[in-house]
């Protein structure tokens, strides 16, 4: 009979495999929420849960002739277009300050809103367009200002 000892590796060497990536997705998650980027993801996912915002928007920008005149046809909105946008709730959610691309036949554009939450609808107090390309067109066309 041999009497050889069976060196087992250590456990690092048999485990280094999984724990370097979980513990650096552990590291970046931490980092995230504690820098704020989680109010972030919270304000993203209200606006995405909030669409009605941007499609009755959109549909005041598809009635302004001089929006209509610059931009060309204006296309549906797509649901990815406010998560490539910015999206701010302030006032205990009440407020939302926003921005999101439009998809328009002639130039590109983003569309600017401020609006109020009351009784359970969005009350608009800004809608601006900024005409962003081609540079010669660049412009803000105000489609709604409360003032």
């Amino acid at each position: 009979m041999d009497n050889e000892l069976i060196i087992q590796k250590s456990w690092w060497k048999r485990n280094w495999k999984w724990f370097v990536p979980v513990a650096g997705t552990i590291l970046i998650l931490s980092f995230l929420f504690s820098s704020g980027a989680g109010d972030l993801a919270a304000d993203m996912a209200k606006a995405y849960s909030n669409s009605e915002v941007y499609e009755n928007a959109l549909e005041k920008v598809k009635q302004n002739p001089k929006a209509h005149d610059i931009l060309g046809e204006i296309k549906p909105m797509d649901k990815f277009a406010i998560f490539e946008g910015r999206a701010t709730f302030i006032d205990n959610n009440k407020t939302l300050n926003t921005s999101v691309r439009i998809n328009a036949s002639k130039v590109k554009a983003r569309m600017d809103i401020i609006a109020k939450k009351s009784n359970g609808s969005w009350i608009y107090q800004t809608i601006n367009v900024r005409v962003k390309n081609p540079p010669e067109k660049r412009q803000t066309i105000a489609i709604f200002s409360a003032d």
